[in-house]
């Protein structure tokens, strides 16, 4: 009889183990927006399920705080999107993650941290930031028969290992096939799938994140404003990312913009309202005339060191092919007109979807200081070499077309503010870098 009741106990311990064994974690946790007050921080479980996390200071971890408590359901994807609010600037915070009241251990530092309060008191702090697009993620009953389109996912650990304040997601972040973009079933899947990725999940954990979108994580390949599901893109789109803000004109879509110490940052979208690239039977406009307006007053407000632009695709190129702006010219040149009027100084554009990087310069005469179009691609897509040759602001020592991201440091006094750009490859190793200085982006002090 003993001997049965220890066999009995043996097996339940085992079926115990079984079941801790099982992660309720599908993907993350994945930290979010970052101000001095609060941050945002988000999970996807596997079930539902009830989510919180808990929170302390490093220098001070007697003093735990909580946040407030998220039941997760299959209807928006088994996400939690929490915000932890007992936050003070300037701090360093361990988290964790409980899924129905057990804590979820990971091999991996949980952290995040407060902006810093330097206002009024020094110079402004150094800030590193990641940037890149294009990450396509191998599914292979999903995927054209042939040669798997993405690889290289160690490149999300070489960004991981550079530790940067936080990553901008410069669009076409995940890939939509043929079975996701006709059903929000297969958005939540696609988005799902991709944040899954094992290689992703300890930059996800540790590094804030914003993100913006192009045609592949909005819709089918190069598609625009009259996609039928736009409703439902943004839907998703802001489920599974964690910026402070979206649609801040108010005409739907993802338009956004946030702070990061003496840095604006400005989150266009260039799917939204899109005119098809194949009509030209009406008025042709990749951002819309409200979007900017909007932008050209939210810069001639920053005060920003550096005002950064984020847009889907090229911006500065002179290369009229695929999608660039240059296809847009009246559009395109309503916005640089318009930011040479308002002597906007400081302006930087971002942006991704070529499949190589390189940096264009644009100076149309010496009353007017130099306009810089960065742009980073691919992440883990294909990638291909370009010469863009038709792209008069091309600088070609720039142009690189293996996998690669960004990573831009501002360091330096308030009154000599310096940006460094350096462009890395899939293993972390660099490939170029440029300096670029705030005082070299005025007005009266150009070269």
């Amino acid at each position: 009889m003993k001997n049965r009741l220890f066999f009995i106990a043996i097996i339940g311990m085992l079926n115990i183990a079984d079941l801790l064994a099982q992660d309720p974690l599908q993907s993350g946790p994945m930290v979010g927006y970052s101000t001095m007050r609060e941050v945002l921080l988000w999970a996807q479980t596997k079930t539902d399920a009830e989510v919180h996390f808990e929170y302390f200071d490093k220098e001070n971890p007697k003093e735990r705080f909580k946040t407030k408590k998220q039941h997760t359901r299959s209807n928006t994807g088994f996400v939690a999107k929490l915000i932890a609010d007992q936050v003070l600037p300037g701090k360093t915070y361990t988290y964790e993650l409980y899924i129905d009241g057990i804590k979820i251990d990971r091999n991996y530092p949980l952290e995040f941290q407060t902006q810093k309060l330097w206002q009024w008191r020094t110079d402004p702090p150094e800030v590193r930031f990641a940037l890149g697009s294009c990450n396509y993620v191998n599914e292979e009953r999903f995927d054209r028969p042939g040669k798997p389109y993405g690889s290289d996912f160690e490149i999300f650990d070489a960004i991981h290992q550079k530790k940067p304040d936080f990553m901008l997601w410069m669009g076409d972040n995940t890939y939509l096939r043929e079975a996701d973009w006709n059903s929000r079933t297969g958005f939540l899947h696609r988005y799902t799938h991709t944040r899954s990725l094992p290689e992703l999940q300890p930059l996800l954990a540790s590094t804030h994140h914003y993100a913006i979108w192009d045609d592949h994580d909005y819709g089918p390949n190069d598609s625009d404003g009259s996609f039928w599901l736009k409703t439902t893109a943004s839907e998703i789109f802001r489920l599974f990312w964690g910026n402070p803000n979206y649609d801040v004109i108010e005409q739907g879509g993802i338009t956004g913009t946030f702070q990061w110490a003496d840095l604006d940052f400005f989150l266009l979208d260039n799917r939204y309202f899109r005119t098809s690239n194949s009509n030209f039977a009406t008025e042709r406009e990749m951002l819309g005339k409200t979007q900017i307006d909007w932008l050209i007053n939210a810069l001639a407000s920053s005060r920003a060191t550096f005002k950064f632009v984020v847009v889907g695709g090229q911006v500065i190129s002179t290369e009229a092919m695929h999608e660039n702006y240059a296809t847009f010219p009246e559009e395109r040149g309503y916005l640089l007109q318009k930011i040479r009027e308002a002597k906007i100084e400081g302006v930087i554009f971002l942006d991704g979807d070529r499949h190589h990087t390189g940096l264009s310069r644009m100076k149309e005469s010496d009353s007017v200081y130099p306009l810089y179009d960065l742009t980073c691609s691919s992440l883990t897509a294909g990638a291909y070499p370009n010469k863009e040759e038709l792209n008069q602001y091309r600088l070609e020592e720039t142009l690189f077309g293996e996998h690669n991201f960004g990573i831009l440091k501002v360091s330096g006094p308030r009154t000599e503010r310096v940006l460094n750009m350096t462009i890395f490859d899939k293993d972390g190793k660099e490939v170029w870098t440029k300096d670029i200085h705030a005082k070299d982006l005025k007005y009266g002090k150009v070269k």
